[in-house]
């Protein structure tokens, strides 16, 4: 009988040994437990992430959408702005161009009251012309050549048809009523002439 008591015994030891091990497994669970609760927690209020609502986001939209349509409307402003000050100085180029032909032609009206020699009058003339001629040329503007040249529709403007001096011109441009031009290789203005038939 001693040995089954203390067979007891020692499995009452074992028994209690075993439970004492147990309840610090659960402890050291539950401070583990608690540590990870507390470094989450840690983690969420190192970190609040909220969610905007609705009327915020709209809110948002609306004052991108004002700034967007403001800036829009400033850049077409400046934009228009900026065009019509370039026309401006694109003529103003071409207008301080033409200002020695006028000068010309101002010197040469002052001479011809006083003038008596009419050849220096028609040779003064003369000059004028072909400077101005001279400056459409550097502007880009071309003469079309149209008398004897069969008649295009591309280049001239038929104003009346006349019989034809000559079988030769039959068809072709007999006289030019108004001289038509190119500016760079397009028609500026067409030639009005008058076809021989």
């Amino acid at each position: 009988m001693a040995k089954k008591s203390e067979k007891a015994g020692t499995q009452h030891v074992k028994k209690e040994k075993v439970e004492e091990l147990i309840k610090q497994e659960q402890a050291q669970e539950e401070e583990k437990q608690e540590e990870v609760t507390e470094e989450t927690g840690e983690e969420e209020k190192e970190e609040p992430k909220k969610e905007p609502t609705a009327e915020e986001k709209l809110a948002e939209l609306q004052d991108r959408y004002l700034r967007l349509s403001a800036e829009y409307d400033n850049f077409r402003k400046r934009t228009l702005k900026e065009k019509i000050d370039m026309q401006k100085r694109a003529n103003q180029n071409l207008l301080e161009a033409i200002l020695p032909v006028a000068d010309d032609f101002d010197r040469a009206m002052q001479s011809v009251d006083e003038a008596k020699d009419i050849k220096a009058v028609k040779e003064g003339m003369k000059l004028i012309s072909g400077k101005f001629k001279g400056f459409l040329n550097h502007q880009g503007v071309k003469e079309i050549e149209a008398v004897n040249k069969a008649f295009d529709t591309d280049l001239h403007e038929a104003i009346t048809k006349i019989p034809a001096p000559s079988k030769k011109l039959k068809g072709k441009v007999v006289d030019v009523i108004q001289k038509g031009y190119y500016l760079n290789d397009k028609v500026l203005r067409f030639s009005k002439v008058i076809i021989g038939e």
